[in-house]
């Protein structure tokens, strides 16, 4: 069984973006050694445009064959033109309002979101799913996430878009590993207690 993977940016707060769900902020932290760690651990989750602009356009993807993201997170790709931020992946979008996909490799999950993740986890394969945001459709695939890595960038919001938009569920984790940067970030991965 393949697993579902929440790989998320949050501010100490617990915040994945501001009242508009704009995260660009966190982007000043992309330093040298952090950089290298992203490289090395996870470079599916880089979009194809830093991969290429980096000389890893065509590297093999270590941990994920597929990516799932909402509506709102897509968005961003598409008001820069991009349609496909994740060509290296097979791209799911989860969304109740853009019924056609404006590219090939991006297919639109309209309905029965949970339903379709448990079909993706289910298939055979040695690489797992990368949720991707945002906090809608982490909320409503809570029960499905099996493993948490969150990039805590030193910075608090204050208010904006939580990492789960849903009502109140206590979930149990389990901390596998913390990991520190120089330039204060923190990346530390969870697993599911089942």
């Amino acid at each position: 069984m393949r697993k579902l993977t929440y790989f998320i940016a949050c501010s100490i707060d617990g915040f994945i973006g501001d009242p508009n769900g704009d995260a660009t902020s966190m982007f000043s932290f992309v330093e040298a050694d952090f950089l290298e760690f992203m490289v090395a651990e996870y470079p599916d989750t880089i979009p194809a445009q830093g991969r290429a602009a980096m000389g890893i356009g065509d590297a093999e993807n270590k941990r994920f064959d597929t990516l799932i993201q909402g509506r709102a997170s897509y968005q961003l790709a598409l008001d820069t033109g991009v349609t496909s931020p994740y060509a290296q992946l097979r791209e799911y979008v989860a969304s109740r309002t853009l019924d056609k996909s404006p590219d090939p490799n991006v297919e639109i999950i309209s309905e029965d979101l949970v339903g379709k993740v448990r079909e993706l986890k289910a298939e055979d394969g040695e690489l797992d799913i990368y949720l991707c945001g945002g906090s809608q459709v982490a909320g409503e695939l809570l029960d499905e996430i099996d493993e948490l890595v969150i990039k805590t960038y030193p910075q608090v919001y204050g208010a904006g878009m939580p990492m789960f938009g849903t009502d109140f569920a206590v979930t149990d984790f389990t901390l596998d590993w913390v990991r520190s940067f120089g330039n204060g970030v923190v990346v530390r991965q969870y697993t599911r207690k089942r």
